[in-house]
């Protein structure tokens, strides 16, 4: 019965972020991968003269911008 307990009162510690993933379908995994997306931009980029050419890079990379002619 321990375990059950156990895993009874990990649901209810968690509850509140496997609910907003049911209300939003994003995980924080996402979160962190686009993070990671963006932190590779910039590195490879050395640095933008300014934060509109970053904005720009940024939604090009991780927008799933389609690039080839319809």
């Amino acid at each position: 019965m321990k375990p059950i307990i156990k895993v009874a009162r990990m649901f209810k510690k968690h509850l509140p972020g496997i609910m907003t993933y049911f209300e939003h379908g994003i995980t924080k995994a996402f979160a962190e991968g686009t993070n990671s997306t963006i932190q590779t931009i910039k590195a490879g980029a050395r640095g933008f003269r300014n934060f509109e050419n970053y904005r720009v890079a940024i939604l090009l990379h991780c927008g799933k911008l389609v690039m080839k002619p319809a």
